[in-house]
């Protein structure tokens, strides 16, 4: 097994529309898995529940008038139950920072992080005493990092790397976020108040 120096994630960023979001949750379907808040309380929700969660977070930032109303929020931690394992990962909406006339920007464009540990702690005891190293989870949760990785693709195939230009302070500046944006998302973001705020281009319509 291999050993890794420490934890870290695989991630993938990403901006789908709800329709899209809703022929990945069809994965997840066909497995035992469950989404859960990450209050106190970790609120049970159904895959329904979850694409009303996502199109409320995205039609925030696609109208064409910003509203005044608290921004929502996207966040969940996914636990998958097969017959010899039992593991997960997450799901939060970020913020991609972007600057505007030499200052960074008051409001931030959404993405979805993916993300998944790398390492599975393993507890070790010697003449020394207690001590944990990292191991990489592929072998310890097979089953879990292929569902995982299953996502990823089909996140993959569906976007291309998000690629737009701001106004800087004598021209126009790409932007070149580590986020991938499907399509569809593109062009409804580039309608956006946000994009009509700051002037933004988005490339690759």
């Amino acid at each position: 097994m291999d050993k890794l120096k420490n934890g870290g994630f695989y991630t993938l960023k990403f901006f789908i529309t709800p329709e899209e979001l809703k022929g990945l949750l069809q994965l997840f379907e066909q497995r035992q898995v469950q989404f859960h808040h990450t209050n106190a309380a970790r609120t049970e929700h159904d895959l329904s529940q979850v694409y009303e969660a996502y199109q409320t977070f995205y039609q925030y930032y696609v109208t064409g008038e910003q509203r005044n109303d608290v921004r929502p929020f996207f966040i969940y931690s996914i636990s998958v139950a097969f017959d010899r394992e039992s593991s997960g990962f997450f799901v939060r909406n970020e913020g991609v920072s972007f600057p505007y006339h030499g200052h960074w920007a008051e409001d931030e464009l959404p993405c979805i992080m993916l993300s998944f540990p790398k390492g599975v702690q393993v507890n070790l005891e010697d003449e020394k005493g207690k001590y944990y190293i990292y191991e990489d989870i592929r072998g310890h949760k097979p089953l879990t990092y292929a569902l995982f990785d299953e996502i990823r693709d089909s996140i993959k195939k569906m976007t291309k790397p998000l690629r737009f230009s701001v106004h800087d302070t004598d021209a126009m500046k790409e932007q070149k976020p580590s986020v991938r944006i499907s399509q569809d998302a593109m062009h409804d973001l580039s309608q956006s108040w946000i994009f009509n705020k700051y002037g933004l281009v988005i490339h690759g319509k």
